[in-house]
Formats: structure tokens, sequence, C-alpha cells
């Protein structure tokens, strides 16, 4: 039988004095009848009891207080020791553990949450840790050296890795010819689950652009425009090139006659440097870059090999650090604590960019202006406590390809709710914010978390929010993260 003194809490490191002890809750959310405590910092002696839940007898909890640093625990479960495979863990003298590292400031507030969080909202972290306010007023920071440091490792890692390393040894990429009918054009990134495709021009016999999602946006919306000169008729037959002459003839009008206009593929060659990819993406402010294969001298046609993305040269950075990351001071840095993602402002900062967000009942029409207008991919969908339910990103317009749903819609009067009902498989277990599709993070999630988490190429952003209301805070993406990596 293992002691179980609740006094003994939090005290076996009295003698370090109060005020330098941060307390820290411990999880185990997998079920049983008994369940303890112990770690590194209870020298693998002292087994704490924890304690079930009110209303959730399977989750199991206890607040230590712990010296700030580097810890290591492990459970036993009704007799039998285990570890949490959703949280860090190692191999270590006392066989598979859990690691935990608690920020060196003893003053934090901390907001407690953990297994009562619902599973399908993604948040990896049973393990709290204390919540550092945005502004990192209270957090030891990091030097500007250390900075440039990890910033320059990182540039000269891909500046000597090319774009040819992404080709993956199997797999396929949807191109579209231009002549193909826009209403077509749709259905195949719908059926094919792409928010993007190269474009093809057999006359030119070369790429000349993409169609992404965004295209699927200005279409609806004139669409809905009285007065549009698109009829749903000519949405049938109105070809790719047709609609993209259009849109160019029309921006030489907004911009001025006078303007000299030019709009180019952005593309890459398999020779060029992940760090010119990933720039690439930055500046012209895409999801993609087609990887292109140039014409050889015989005249042969050039042939699309790939579609580089921001996630695959940060899953190559992931990779090759993996196993040196203290070569890379800022990836231990919490979030919050680096000029890093869009913030909700608070009181007192009106020097802060705006965040939008969006209720459920917002018009469809209301939501994609606001994608359009204020050139952000996604915009969270929150309750009137401002707690996250889901998020509409601009690549959920193409599921209103299915059965030709865009046919039978008005932006001013279908609900975000309503379009993404739409889109979803009429045989999902899951309701409409269900929280399937959120990813979130913590404001004290360190940034190798944030990193590992957005290396995932079904995930292109991560929802900040606030432990146990889930009340949103901000939102990390992709080019978030390269623009700080790269400086």
């Amino acid at each position: 039988m293992f002691g179980s003194n609740p006094d003994s809490v939090g005290h076996s490191n009295s003698g370090l004095g109060a005020t330098a002890l941060i307390p820290a809750r411990f999880v185990w959310a997998y079920g049983g009848r008994r369940v303890f405590l112990t770690g590194s910092f209870t020298g693998w002696s002292e087994h704490i009891l924890m304690s079930p839940m009110e209303g959730c007898p399977t989750v199991f909890q206890v607040i230590c207080n712990l010296t700030p640093g580097y810890h290591q625990y492990k459970f036993n479960v009704d007799g039998e020791w285990r570890y949490d495979e959703q949280q860090p863990f190692m191999s270590g003298p006392y066989g598979v553990v859990n690691t935990v590292f608690l920020a060196r400031e003893p003053n934090i507030s901390i907001n407690l949450c953990g297994a009562d969080s619902p599973g399908n909202m993604e948040v990896d972290d049973a393990i709290i840790r204390p919540i550092v306010p945005p502004d990192g007023v209270a957090l030891e920071r990091i030097s500007e050296t250390d900075v440039q440091i990890s910033r320059h490792r990182i540039s000269l890692f891909l500046s000597q890795h090319t774009a040819y390393e992404l080709l993956p040894e199997i797999g396929k990429v949807v191109a579209l010819d231009v002549t193909l009918p826009i209403k077509q054009a749709f259905h195949i990134l719908y059926e094919q689950g792409v928010p993007v495709a190269p474009l093809w021009d057999f006359v030119k016999r070369q790429f000349v652009g993409v169609l992404s999602a965004i295209d699927f946006i200005l279409i609806l919306r004139e669409l809905g425009n009285h007065g549009s000169n698109m009829t749903e008729e000519e949405l049938e037959t109105h070809t790719i090139l047709a609609w993209k002459d259009g849109k160019i003839r029309q921006d030489r009008q907004i911009e001025g006659s006078m303007k000299p206009y030019a709009r180019q593929l952005i593309n890459a060659g398999p020779n060029e440097s992940l760090k010119d990819v990933a720039v690439k993406i930055l500046q012209h402010r895409v999801s993609t870059v087609p990887i292109i294969h140039p014409p050889s001298a015989d005249g042969s046609f050039p042939y699309l090999l790939h579609l580089a993305s921001l996630s695959e040269i940060l899953k190559c950075i992931c990779r090759h650090f993996k196993h040196s990351s203290g070569s890379l001071p800022i990836l231990q840095q919490p979030i919050c604590s680096i000029p890093l993602g869009t913030w909700v402002p608070k009181i007192g900062e009106p020097s802060r960019q705006p965040f939008a967000m969006l209720r459920p009942n917002t018009s469809l029409g209301a939501a994609l202006s606001l994608l359009v207008q204020a050139d952000v991919s996604s915009v969270p969908i929150v309750d009137e406590n401002d707690s996250l339910l889901d998020i509409y990103s601009r690549s959920d317009i193409t599921s209103l390809a299915k059965d030709r749903a865009y046919a039978q819609i008005r932006l001013d009067e279908m609900s975000i709710q309503q379009a993404l009902q739409l889109g979803q498989d009429a045989n999902s277990p899951y309701g409409v914010f269900s929280g399937q599709r959120c990813q979130m993070c913590l404001s004290s999630d360190p940034l190798h978390k944030v990193m590992e988490r957005l290396a995932n190429p079904a995930i292109r952003r991560l929802v900040i929010v606030e432990a146990g209301s889930k009340r949103v805070e901000g939102i990390i993406t992709l080019s978030d993260v390269f623009r700080f990596l790269l400086g």
C-alpha cells in the first residue's frame, strides 16, 4: 500500500522557501480506482494520492507546489506503473516517465484546466503550466542574442536543403485545364479534397496560375449581387480562363489604366532552397507554391512535381532539430512571450490589430466579405462569451460544390452554422460546432509544441484559448511562425 498524507502535497521542497514554489496541476484522465503520483520532486519515494474530479470519476487530479525547472513524474494506477502517452515522455532510470518544465517565475497566476476539456476540442495539454499574460511582463524573457542565434541556425538549414527533398515517393497532384467550366473545376476541388490547383494552358504550353477557394468566394459574391454580370447558367459553362481574364480586366480598371499590370504564376524549381520557397509563400501570401520542372532544351513540356507548403517545410525543421533542440533557445519559449500570432486586444491596447470573430448566426455573405476584406484565411466562430465553437476558413467554401449547394443558397439568408452543416457528411455522428475541426493551444505552450502541431499538413492554424473557458485569446498561423523564425 502507498501512503497518502494529503498534507504532504507540495511540502517536500518547503525548505527552499514558499516564494520559490509554483503550483502545477497533474491529471490522470484514463480511469482507475486508486491513482497515485510520484516523481523527481518527491525523490521517487513519496506517493501522492490523486482525487477523482467532481462529476467525472474517471479523471483524477492533484495540485503540487514545485520548484521552477525540469521535473519527471509517473502514475501508479491500481498498483500498475503508468505514464500519459499524450504528454512529453522519455526513458530513464525509473522506466518511461513524463516530463514537465515550469517557468522560473514564482508570482505567475495560474488558470487551471485539464481533462474537463472536451476531448474533441484539440487542446493537447493535460498538465497545465502557469499561464502568462500575452504581454509577457512577468516572464523571464529570452535574450535578443539567443533569438538571432536560433534564427541563423534555422535559416542556414533551410538554405542548405532544396525543394526536391519535399517530393513524396508516391502521390498525386491535381492540375486543371483552363478550358474547364468553373462549375466542374470546383466539383473537382471538392471531390479531391484540395483547396487549390495549378492551371494548365495547352495553347501557351505552360502553367499560368492557380484556382483557389478565394476564386469561388468571389464568384459566389458576384452571383449574389443584384445586376451581376454572371448568371447561374453562365456558371455552368463559364470557363476558368474566361473568369480569370474577366478578373484581370476588372482589377486593371480598379487599379487605373495607367498602372502597369502583371500577374504571374508563383512557382519554384526543384533545386531552389527551402528558404526561398518559404519566402515566396510569405511574400506573395499564398498557401502553396507549385514545384515545376522547367522545359528542357528539346522543347518538352514543363511538368508539375509537387505543391509545396509551409507545413512541409516546418516538418523538415522539426525533424532536423528534434535531437538538438538545445541549439535553438527560442523553442522552449512560451508563445505568449514572443512576438507571434494575432491576439485579441486587451483593454488599454488600442494599437493592437483588430481581431475578427463570428457568431453562429452571422450570415455567410458577411463571413465571406470579412475573409476577403480582412485578407485572412479563417475566422473563429464563438458564442456570446467569446468561447470557441468552431472556425470558418476559406477552404470551407469548396464544400458548397457538394450537390450543387451553391445554386440554392442566398448569401445573406444562410448563416455560418447552416453553411457548415451543408458541408458535413450526413452520416457524421457529430453535430455542427462539434469541435472536430478546431485545433487549439494555450498561451503557455512552448514554441516547439506549436511548431510540432502546425507541421501536420491537416493543421494550418491554432486558436489560442483561455484554459477552462476556451475564450478566444488569439490565433497563430503557419505564416506567423515562419515570419518569426526567418526574422
